[in-house]
Formats: C-alpha cells, structure tokens, sequence
C-alpha cells in the first residue's frame, strides 16, 4: 500500500499546491490516487478530489477515535494514498502531540515528505531539517522538496547544504512561479468549484511539479505494507427499506460536504438529489433539503435574483419539508445578508438576519450538548444502531452524559435579530455557535447551525436526519425524545 504525507514546516508553505501537482502528476500516469486530507477542512479536499478523480477524505484526530481514521484510510485505500496535513508537521491543539500531523503519521505508518517555503534561506534551512528529525525519532522524514526557489543558483546551494549536513534527500526543487499560486480568501483557498477554469490550473500545476519533482523517488519512497483494519468499524450500520430523495445545494454558492457524509446519506438510504440555488427557479421532487456550507455571501446578489427559487424554498420549509442546514446553508435561510455596504434579500425561512464581519465570529472545534427538543431520533430509538456500550468507539452523540457532539465550525457571520423564544436543538459546551451558548435553530421541520457535524463514531447524523424525514413523509407520531441530563 503506497502512502504518504505530505506536510511543512508551517503554514503557507505551498503544501496544497505540492499536493494538488502530486495528485494530478501520478493520476496521468496511469495510478489510481486517493487523497486524504488531515483536520476539518471542506476546500483543500476539493482540489485534490479534482486533481486525484477521487473523492477527497478528512482524517481528524480530535474528531475521531484512532480505529475510525485507520478504517477510513484502509477503506478507501488505493494505489497511491497521498494524505495532505495541515499547518506544520508538529502542529496541533494538544500539548503532547496526540492530534497533530505527526501523530498521524505514526498511527497510519506513513513517510513524510516535508515542504520547505525557502524563499531567502541558505545554510539556515539545514538546523531546520535537523530540528524536525530530531524532535521526534519515531517519525521518518523522507524527503523534502523545496518551494519558491530563488533560480538555480539558489537550488544548487540549497542542495549543497542539505547534502553537507542531512541524510534526507531532495526530492524536489520548484521554482518561485506566480502562475502556481491559487487565490487565497479568509476561509483559505478558493473552493474549485468557484475557481475558473479549475482544471486548466491543475493541470499548469501538476506540469510544473512533474517536472521538478522525481516521482520515481516518490513513489519508492511510498511503498509500505498494508494496514489492517480495525473490526467492526463502521460509518453508518443503519439499514434501509425504501429510498428517500433528499434536494441537496450544489453549485457556485454551496459545496461543503464531506464524503463520509455523502455516502452515510445513500447508506441510510437517501438519494441525493443536485440543484443549484442560482439558476434553478425550481426545487426538483425532493422529500426533504440539504444545504450545506460555502460563500453565499460572495453569490449573494445572484441568489438574490433567484426570487422563484428562494420563495419555494422558503414554502417548502414553512409547510412542514424536512430540512438541514449548516453555516452557509443557515445564512441563505435567512432573511437578509448584509455585505459590503449592502443588504440582499435571501430565503426568510429563519426570522434573523446574516452580518458578515470582518473576523472570525466562530472558529475551531465545537462541543455540542444534545437538547431533549431536537427532532431528530435518538440512535436508541433506531433499529440497526448499536448501542453506545457495543459501538466501536468514536465521539459523539452518546459519548458523555451529557452527550456531547464533536464537530467544527468557521463563520465571519452572525445571525441577529432572532425572536427570543427561538428553539435550538443544541447547547454549546465549547466554541460558539449561533449566540454563544446555542446552536441548531429549530423551526417546524428545519435544523440550521453554524455547526459542521460528521458522521464519525457513533454520531449517526446521517442516518437520524433520514429516519426524521421517513416519519414525516410517512405521517407517523414523532417518536419520544430521551430527556437530556
């Protein structure tokens, strides 16, 4: 099983653009590339699911249990594996390391190739080296390949020091190249399904790092012995009679969704159906809606135009359609975005209005303490749900009394003017929400948060959202919900 991560010294160091080249470079040769994305993101997982053909999958430690990651990986496995990291290779929330790059290399036994930023470094860049194989001698750095090189002048010294100095060898050298940067925004990198002529910029990037990185060092690099699976490590166990068609965001506006997600839906039965919220004037025949995050603001005057749609929208939620939303989703149901100077006009199906600020209102992991008037069923009340005891570890819905929801959130916005009966389905324990202290706004059959929830561990979401929009359609008695200690 070929794997690897590809991770740097810090931040902004052009691993992405590396990863993006690398995925791409090795799918024309004829591999099946599977990338791997470390930490929450939504955006970097996009370009590489564009580079590699495959769909991008995110691989969190805070989010879940070490049998969880190591199923998901060995699941999806491929002929190449390529696991992107995020921030530096030491980088994570928890002073001994447990949730950083590092530790997933060592859980998924994976060779690290280090991205190194050498814009004006010489002799400098070998202590660098040393310092990140000295750190942690359980870790094995394979390789580095510098970025943003001054001209060969300077890669020639560069190499020179590095030989001196170090055991690891240089597998790559990419020249200071405008062309290779991709727009940068407050969220991160522009979301491919935004960028213009995305795959015409992969394909520049993936020309670039082909030429300039030995792949056949790479992928000897690469080559480990497979992983075994964890037992009885699932995504979602939940079985299904009949399909349900759930009405799903997707376009310009809204494409935040992860994978795992995607096919817990379809694994719990759900058809996913696409429309696009700034063209389409109307919904498809759906039993229920989904959207989920992305930039409406940056759409907000096309969804704006997009009146027939909004208003069927905002019907089909006010008549009873089973919805979710999360972040970008919830700012659309609302009544208002103000950007810019502007205010535009969105669903109106939540009684608030969005303001963009200039910071983060909302960012990092989130907490979340399940309140008894969410309206979904409990795992408990679900057949073909193991019990909390018998599930194979994994945070989530019923991990801790109360039980706790792992999961993340980002958000420049706030959603103000809420009635002060308004009904939330959670209680924030950790990170911010809508106010602070709540998230998951409950009106009639909808449920909008700030939230990014996954369906990881025993968090079934997927599944619960499924079996809540099975019992509305069927006009069956809500089932009683369990009183939260």
């Amino acid at each position: 099983m070929n794997r690897l991560l590809i991770s740097a010294a810090h931040k902004s160091s052009g691993k992405t653009m590396v990863s993006i080249g690398l995925c791409a470079a090795l799918k024309q040769r004829g591999l099946a590339v599977q990338p791997f994305k470390k930490g929450p993101d939504y955006i970097d997982p996009m370009w590489l699911s564009l580079a590699g053909g495959r769909a991008c999958r995110n691989l969190d430690l805070y989010l879940m249990e070490r049998g969880d990651v190591v199923s998901t990986f060995v699941r999806h496995a491929s002929d190449i594996n390529l696991v992107e990291g995020n921030k530096g290779l030491y980088d994570g929330l928890a002073l001994d390391g447990s949730n950083s790059n590092a530790a997933l290399a060592k859980l998924l036994d994976l060779p690290v190739i280090l991205v190194i930023d050498a814009r004006g470094m010489t002799r400098g860049i070998a202590p660098l080296i040393l310092g990140y194989q000295a750190f942690d001698t359980e870790i094995t750095i394979a390789g580095v390949i510098l970025n943003n090189l001054g001209g060969a002048r300077h890669e020639a010294k560069l190499r020179a020091v590095i030989e001196h100095y170090t055991d690891v060898p240089v597998i790559g050298a990419i020249q200071h190249d405008e062309r290779l940067a991709i727009v940068e925004r407050h969220l991160g990198l522009m979301p491919s399904n935004e960028a213009n002529e995305a795959s015409v910029r992969i394909a520049g990037i993936a020309a670039a790092v082909a030429s300039q990185v030995d792949l056949d060092r790479l992928l000897a690099i690469s080559a480990r012995p497979p992983l075994a699976a964890p037992a009885g490590a699932e995504v979602t166990p939940f079985p299904w009679r009949e399909r349900t068609r759930i009405g799903i965001a997707r376009d310009r506006a809204f494409g935040f969704y992860y994978a795992d997600d995607l096919d817990a839906l379809a694994a719990a039965g759900a058809e996913l159906v696409p429309f696009d919220t700034l063209h389409d004037a109307r919904l498809p025949e759906v039993d229920a809606l989904y959207i989920g995050g992305g930039f409406p603001e940056t759409c907000a005057a096309e969804l704006e135009a997009n009146a027939a749609l909004r208003a069927e929208i905002r019907n089909a939620i006010v008549s009873g359609m089973p919805a979710y939303a999360e972040c970008g989703g919830l700012m659309y149901l609302s009544r208002k975005i103000a950007y810019r100077g502007r205010s535009y006009d969105m669903v109106g199906a939540i009684p608030g209005d969005v303001v963009m600020h200039d910071k983060p209102v909302g960012r990092g992991y989130v907490h979340l303490a399940e309140n008894r008037q969410h309206p979904w069923p409990r795992p408990h009340e679900m057949p073909g749900i193991p019990s909390p005891q018998s599930s194979p570890g994994g945070r989530g819905c019923e991990r801790e009394r109360p039980p706790l929801i792992y999961a993340h959130e980002f958000h420049y916005s706030s959603l103000e003017n809420l009635p002060p009966d308004a009904k939330f389905a959670y209680r924030v324990t950790r990170g911010h929400g809508i106010d602070g202290k709540n998230d998951g706004l409950i009106l009639h059959n909808l449920v909008a948060s700030y939230t990014h929830l996954r369906t990881i561990g025993n968090c079934y979401w997927a599944s619960r959202f499924v079996a809540f929009i099975r019992r509305a359609k069927e006009g069956e008695e809500p089932l009683p919900m369990r009183a939260v200690s």
